[in-house]
C-alpha cells in the first residue's frame, strides 16, 4: 500500500481537479520541480495510488443512463473462471467480492431496464453463479469521491 505525504496529496488533489494537467502545468501550479512532479506521478501510478483505467467519462455519456448493482452467489471452486466470464461482459463497470449474505456486488451500465434484464441474464450464464439479486439504482445520492481525503 503506498503511503501518501503530503506533496503526493498536493500532486493528487491537483490531478484530481484537472484530470488533463500535464507535469509543466502541475510543476509551475505546485510550484515544485518538473523531475519532482514526474518522479511522484511515476511512483504513484506503479503503487496503488491512482484507479488504473480510470477516466471522468460518465456512463450516460456513452448512452447508459441506467445503473444497476448486482449481487452473486457463487460456487467458489469456480471463482477464477467467473471473474473471467464477467469481466467479458462490456456493460460491467465494477466487481468487487464482499462479504455478507452475497459473494459478488457487479455493478452495471446499462440503456433501460429491459437491458438491465438482458445483462442479469448474461451474468446469470457465468460459470460458477448460482443466484443473483438485481436494485436498479433511481438516484446517484454522493458520487464516488477522495478528493476530500487528499486534504486529511
Amino acid at each position: 500500500m503506498t503511503t501518501l505525504d503530503a506533496t503526493d496529496r498536493r500532486v493528487l488533489a491537483a490531478l484530481d481537479a484537472d484530470p488533463r494537467a500535464t507535469v509543466a502545468q502541475l510543476s509551475t501550479q505546485l510550484r515544485l520541480a518538473r523531475g519532482t512532479v514526474q518522479a511522484r506521478l511515476q511512483r504513484l501510478a506503479a503503487g496503488d495510488a491512482l484507479r488504473p483505467n480510470s477516466t471522468r467519462v460518465t456512463a450516460e455519456a456513452l448512452g447508459l443512463p441506467m445503473r444497476a448493482l448486482v449481487t452473486a452467489d457463487v460456487e467458489q471452486d469456480e471463482f477464477d473462471d467467473l471473474v473471467a466470464d464477467v469481466s467479458r461482459i462490456p456493460e460491467v463497470i465494477e466487481c468487487v467480492g464482499i462479504s455478507g449474505d452475497s459473494d459478488l456486488l457487479i455493478q452495471v451500465a446499462a440503456r433501460d431496464a429491459d437491458h438491465v434484464y438482458d445483462i442479469t441474464q448474461r451474468i446469470t450464464r457465468c460459470r460458477g453463479i448460482r443466484r443473483t439479486s438485481t436494485s436498479i439504482v433511481l438516484r446517484e445520492l454522493l458520487a464516488y469521491r477522495t478528493a476530500h481525503l487528499l486534504r486529511g
